[in-house]
C-alpha cells in the first residue's frame, strides 16, 4: 500500500476537532479570520487524503453550539466562509464522488445557508466515495437531549421495553453512520468540547501538537500509525 501503510489497519471513521486556526494566524501577526480561511483549505485537501488512504467516513467539527459566544465579527466571518465552502463543496463532491452530510441544529442558521446545505446533501446523497460529515451548530449535549425520544414514546412509536442503545441511536444526527474509531484534536488540547459525546464511547484519541492549518497527509498518517499501536478491548480483557 502507498504511503508506508502496508499492514496497518485503516480506521473506517475518523473524526477531527480542527483546533488552532486563531493561534496559527496570531503567530503570523495576522487576524484570526486569516487562520479560519486557511483552515478551510486544509479541510478540502484532507478529504482527498482520507479517501486515498482508505478512510470511508470523515467527520469534522466546524462550528459548535458554543461558538455563537465568540465576537460577532468572527462569527459573521465564519458564516461567510461556510457559505463559500458549501458552494465549493458542491463542485468537489461531484468531482470526487463524495457524499456530504451536515450534522447539528441547522434551523438556527440563516435561511440561505440552510438552502445551500439542503442542496448539497440532496445532490451528493447517492455518491459512493468518501462519506464526509460537517458538524455545524453542533453540540453533543444538544444532540442527545431526550425530547425527541420522549415525544415518540408518548406517540406510541415504541415501548419502554424496546428502548435500548440501538433504538436511541436512531434519534441521533449520525443515524446510519458508524461510530468514529479514531478522534484527532489538533493543537495539543486534550478535551472533547461537546463533540460526539455518545459516539466516541470507545474511540481512540490522538492529540498532535500541530495547529490545524498545518495539518496534512503526513500528520494524518502519523495518527493512523498511533491508532495501530492501541489495543482496543471495548471493555473486555
Amino acid at each position: 500500500m502507498a504511503d508506508n501503510l502496508e499492514g496497518l489497519k485503516i480506521p473506517e471513521h475518523v473524526a477531527i476537532i480542527m483546533d488552532g486556526n486563531g493561534r496559527w494566524a496570531k503567530k503570523r501577526l495576522m487576524p484570526r479570520n486569516f487562520g479560519h480561511k486557511q483552515g478551510g483549505k486544509v479541510v478540502e485537501q484532507i478529504c482527498r487524503d482520507a479517501y486515498d488512504l482508505g478512510i470511508k467516513y470523515l467527520t469534522v467539527y466546524a462550528f459548535s453550539t458554543e461558538n455563537w459566544s465568540r465576537p460577532q465579527s468572527e462569527v459573521d466571518t465564519l458564516m461567510d466562509l461556510l457559505r463559500e465552502y458549501m458552494s465549493t463543496c458542491m463542485e468537489n463532491s461531484q468531482k470526487n464522488n463524495m457524499r456530504v452530510r451536515v450534522i447539528g441544529d441547522k434551523s438556527k442558521l440563516d435561511e440561505d445557508l440552510q438552502q445551500k446545505i439542503a442542496a448539497l446533501e440532496e445532490a451528493s446523497k447517492d455518491y459512493t466515495g468518501l462519506n464526509f460529515q460537517v458538524a455545524l451548530n453542533y453540540g453533543g449535549r444538544d444532540e442527545i437531549a431526550v425530547k425527541k425520544v420522549a415525544e415518540n414514546y408518548k406517540n406510541g412509536e415504541f415501548t419502554l421495553d424496546q428502548l435500548n442503545p440501538e433504538l436511541f441511536e436512531e434519534y441521533l444526527d449520525t443515524k446510519g453512520i458508524p461510530d468514529p474509531e479514531l478522534v484527532i484534536r489538533t493543537s495539543g488540547e486534550k478535551r472533547l468540547s461537546n463533540f460526539l459525546l455518545w459516539q466516541v464511547a470507545y474511540s481512540e484519541f490522538y492529540y498532535p501538537e500541530v495547529l490545524w492549518p498545518d495539518f496534512n497527509k503526513k500528520e494524518l498518517i502519523k495518527a493512523i500509525e498511533q491508532f495501530n499501536k492501541r489495543e482496543r478491548r471495548f471493555g473486555g480483557v
